[in-house]
């Protein structure tokens, strides 16, 4: 298929197929830093207000694992202008959004017509370049999927900042019409396989498992887990659903998800380290936003330029390691960028509540450096083994292990802050007593005395904000201990010389 693409189309393809994915990629994180002003737009809580991120993810999980039916069934250019003109239209809708029902809705469908950006630009990607340049074109694409989210709040705070909340959807229209416009000028349609039924079961029990998994993730620090009966009921519906899917898929007649590809080592290692790494990505991004502005005092715009850094650095290394495929073994790559990627959390364990920005900023590179430097490869040893004709369903579970990686992610951390919180403002409190001499003259006495109700707050808002720091350190100690557990594993993929003959063949047909 690469063959099949000249030069000028293949750029051109690159261009827009990097727009769609760029806006896909970016609204993952660009509305989180808008979301205390849409609050106040729509009179929302703190709980509503979060549904317009957990509409969106939800969407974006059921429609993912479809994408490589409905793909074979109406071809790939017509799936994909489609997908980009919902997703420009859907944006549209949510800045226009009166009610907080109003923007969850069109958050959902937005969600849903996204989906399949993702999956099919890298597909693409795979399909225009010829087998030697692939790690080259992975590093082109990598760089949208993963340097959107990192700047997303950058981005985001600054269209707040100086716009309002609504120009985080705008932005999209004008990226959406050229990607569109652009990818029906240059790219050609595939061939349409119409004889494979829609598989309705399992559609049903994966959207079943999928979005009451969400829901639990979502919901379950605020209910106090499996305390609450909506939590075990959520529970139960995700297990049920998951588990009829996975029987589906083995027994089914036309599944989803095709059982021949979990005969692919390398695709199955691979799908494994990008839930790793998104579990990385996001629950840092989550964490650092509110450690900048609520235990930093950082403003909504300063906090997203100390995080801008982790872009550019991911920009960097993609750059490097586009070059560096091809002569130097990619699990190399892999592994240096994991340590790298651990390096930089062990950095990050050594946050105070008076951590200078410069360290913000270098740490945040390093990380990116060290995503850039897994991503890249990874994507190229997971798809490296596999027949060109599963790549679409291949690369729809790559990018769901990816969403559910990061959704999974900033759940469970979020979830371990909060109970470390609890757990040192105990501790740290078991040491104000009357014994303390900190407490019994000087400043300590004047700020922090313990006979007074003024004092007795500031004592109690110092004690908080030094358990947090300590529980964000927690959090980033426990991210550090996942990226160190990945690199002897990376061990187990296959080198990218180790291609059979026929794989190889037809990669390239």
């Amino acid at each position: 298929m690469a063959t099949g693409q000249g030069e000028a189309n293949r750029v051109a393809i690159t261009g827009c197929i990097m727009l769609a994915t760029l806006i896909q990629a970016l609204d993952t994180t660009i509305a989180n830093v808008a979301l205390p002003y849409m609050q106040g737009s729509m009179a929302a809580s703190q709980d509503q207000i979060n549904w317009v991120l957990t509409s969106y993810i939800v969407g974006a999980a059921i429609m993912t694992p479809p994408t490589g039916w409905i793909t074979m069934r109406f071809g790939r250019t017509r799936v994909l202008m489609t997908a980009i003109a919902g997703f420009t239209v859907t944006s549209v809708l949510c800045g226009m959004a009166q009610s907080l029902e109003q923007i969850v809705l069109f958050r959902f469908l937005q969600g849903t017509f996204g989906a399949a950006l993702v999956p099919l630009s890298q597909t693409v990607m795979l399909d225009i370049y010829p087998r030697e340049s692939q790690g080259k074109a992975m590093a082109i694409w990598g760089m949208g999927v993963m340097v959107g989210p990192i700047l997303g709040p950058t981005l985001g705070g600054w269209l707040t900042e100086y716009y309002n909340w609504r120009w985080v959807f705008y932005i999209n229209v004008p990226l959406g019409f050229i990607a569109f416009f652009g990818i029906a000028r240059f790219l050609t349609e595939t061939r349409l396989d119409r004889s494979r039924p829609f598989d309705w079961f399992g559609f049903v029990a994966l959207s079943l498992g999928l979005g009451a998994a969400q829901l639990m993730l979502d919901r379950g620090e605020q209910l106090d887990w499996f305390s609450s009966p909506e939590i075990i009921t959520e529970a139960v519906l995700a297990g049920t659903g998951l588990y009829a899917f996975i029987v589906h898929c083995v027994l089914g007649e036309h599944p989803f998800i095709t059982p021949q590809i979990f005969r692919d080592r390398n695709f199955v290692m691979g799908v494994g380290f990008m839930f790793m790494v998104s579990m990385i990505l996001f629950s840092t991004m989550a964490l650092m936003a509110p450690f900048l502005q609520n235990q930093l005092g950082y403003p909504v715009l300063d906090a997203g330029l100390a995080l801008a850094p982790r872009g550019a650095g991911t920009m960097l290394s993609m750059m490097v390691v586009g070059r560096l495929i091809g002569r130097v073994d990619s699990r190399y790559l892999v592994f240096f960028g994991f340590g790298t990627m651990a390096v930089s959390l062990w950095g990050m364990t050594d946050f105070t509540p008076d951590v200078s920005y410069s360290t913000i900023v270098w740490t945040g590179f390093y990380q990116g450096i060290g995503m850039g430097f897994v991503f890249t490869p990874l994507s190229t040893l997971t798809f490296a083994t596999l027949a060109a004709e599963l790549r679409p369903q291949a690369a729809s579970l790559f990018a769901l292990m990816r969403s559910m990686g990061g959704a999974i992610g900033i759940s469970v951390l979020s979830s371990l802050l909060l109970s470390s919180l609890q757990a040192n403002h105990a501790d740290i409190s078991a040491y104000v007593t009357p014994f303390n001499r900190l407490l019994q003259s000087g400043a300590g006495l004047r700020f922090w005395n313990p006979a007074s109700v003024p004092g007795r707050a500031m004592l109690d808002g110092e004690i908080t904000r030094q358990a947090m720091a300590i529980a964000y350190i927690d959090d980033f100690w426990l991210i550090m201990v996942i990226a160190l557990l990945a690199m002897p594993l990376i061990l187990m993929l296959k080198a990218p010389g180790r291609v059979t003959i026929k794989q190889a063949d037809v990669a390239m047909e």
